[in-house]
């Protein structure tokens, strides 16, 4: 498949144009991770968060509950689809199966925003339920342009790739990961999901100036950012930090995040939470502090969403 070149193909300049129709409904304010847990807290209520994420791989199904559950959640509030098994970063052609699903849940829910990870989590047929480090290389960078161009032909749709968190650094690592996803978003013209969290929990793990590399990213690809809590490895012989989802978010990532929106603005924020899932009180409770730190940090407050 050819590599397509930002700035010199008009089939992005469409999707820009898609994507920028889209995010006019998901608000610069803070949004919340979908669990069925809190449906009854949620639907048919006043408005008490931005918008929500979904991970489509959890709604591709022919019908049922799950769907109508989910177009009942659409009819109020934005969502963003943020994908865990397309594994981007395989090297590998995507299936043609989950994309056709994929594009199904797009075509009828309308998420505001699409989004994967730079991971991979399928090789040879075989399914692996995580996402797995990619080498920072030329070549895997090159693939995973092409993935990202699949996806976006495939869906029609401009997408957001998220930087991923990291444990070690391996071997075959030749480019920093700022340049890896950043020239990756340039040359298919998708933007950035940057996930503060997974830079604290990198930099902690692998010795790097979470700072600096906030300050490298460029603000005009970032279309969402997440914040997320974490925890210490159980080994008391290691420090390492590992990205759980299963805390409030630590305040060295506050911070960090304060940093960003200082310098770029506000953006959609998701607080991520899919461990120790707290009750809805204690997650609206994280969004809208949230919301108090786009408020005070950003030099754009946030859009409010319409009643």
């Amino acid at each position: 498949m050819p590599i397509r070149q930002s700035g010199s193909a008009s089939f992005f300049g469409g999707l820009a144009m898609i994507n920028s129709q889209n995010s006019s409904r998901l608000p610069n304010r803070a949004g919340v991770g979908f669990k069925g847990e809190h449906a009854d807290d949620v639907i048919g209520q006043p408005k008490q968060v931005g918008w929500f994420e979904i991970h489509p791989e959890n709604y591709m199904v022919a019908g049922g509950p799950r769907l109508a559950v989910l177009e009942a959640l659409r009819a109020d509030y934005p969502l963003s689809m943020h994908g865990v098994g397309l594994s981007l970063g395989g090297g590998e052609r995507l299936d043609p199966h989950h994309l056709a699903d994929l594009k199904r849940l797009v075509e009828r829910f309308e998420p505001a925003m699409l989004s994967e990870h730079i991971a991979w989590s399928s090789h040879g047929g075989l399914y692996m339920a995580d996402l797995l480090p990619t080498p920072m290389t030329q070549q895997s960078r090159n693939q995973l342009v092409e993935a990202i161009d699949e996806v976006q032909t495939a869906t029609g749709r401009k997408i957001l790739i998220e930087n991923p968190t990291s444990y070690l650094a391996l071997p075959q690592n030749s480019i920093p990961e700022i340049d890896f996803i950043t020239e990756a978003a340039r040359r298919s013209g998708c933007g950035l999901l940057i996930d503060v969290n997974n830079i604290y929990i990198s930099a902690c793990n692998l010795g790097f100036d979470a700072s600096d590399y906030v300050d490298a990213i460029p603000g005009d690809l970032i279309g969402e950012i997440h914040l997320a809590g974490h925890e210490a490895d159980a080994n008391a012989d290691e420090t390492v930090l590992i990205d759980t989802h299963s805390r409030p978010v630590a305040d060295p990532v506050w911070a960090l995040f304060d940093r960003l929106i200082a310098r770029i603005g506000a953006r959609p924020t998701l607080i991520e939470w899919d461990n120790d899932v707290p009750d809805w009180a204690t997650l609206r409770a994280e969004a809208a502090l949230a919301d108090r730190h786009i408020e005070r940090f950003s030099k754009v407050g946030p859009m409010r969403v319409a009643s």
